[in-house]
């Protein structure tokens, strides 16, 4: 093996790799994470697959034939809280939101939202909240909830 004394191989090799996890973790963002399938009118969550303080994306097709991207979350206070990956204001970007700590910030126009108001405050750039409840061990969330949304998730890709 050649050594290369200009370090250019390591700096390319850095980069490959950085290029690979970036791509990853857009995949997982842009794809949803996790497609459900609904059963007898709701999706369900196992409360263990969410219950670390991160936000988890899941996607499940509305009736109307959208694909509907979502996010869970348990919050610091101990709340699982849900809401479409958009807002009012910028869901035509089809952006979305990242997690930063205990905000959910909008990928589009970089407001921060703290993630214990969701389902609390909505309207304007707020992440749209779903309704949810806890049955047993899952969290679930009726289609009917979801298909009354899924116009927020029609930009889209």
């Amino acid at each position: 093996m050649k050594i290369d004394p200009t370090g250019k191989n390591k700096v390319s090799g850095l980069i490959i790799t950085a290029f690979f996890w970036l791509i990853s973790g857009l995949l997982l963002h842009g794809c949803g994470g996790n497609t459900l399938t609904p059963e007898k009118g709701f999706v369900e969550i196992p409360l263990t697959k969410i219950n670390d303080g991160k936000a988890h994306y899941f996607k499940v097709r509305a009736d109307g034939g959208i694909m509907v991207t979502f996010f869970v979350l348990k919050t610091a206070d101990g709340v699982f809280r849900a809401a479409i990956d958009s807002c009012d204001v910028c869901y035509e970007s089809g952006k979305g939101y990242v997690q930063e700590g205990d905000y959910m910030v909008c990928v589009n126009c970089g407001q921060k939202f703290a993630s214990d108001k969701i389902n609390v405050i909505k309207g304007g750039c707020n992440p749209a909240p779903l309704a949810r409840e806890i049955v047993g061990d899952n969290l679930l969330i009726s289609m009917q909830t979801i298909n009354s949304n899924s116009w927020y998730c029609r930009f889209k890709s």
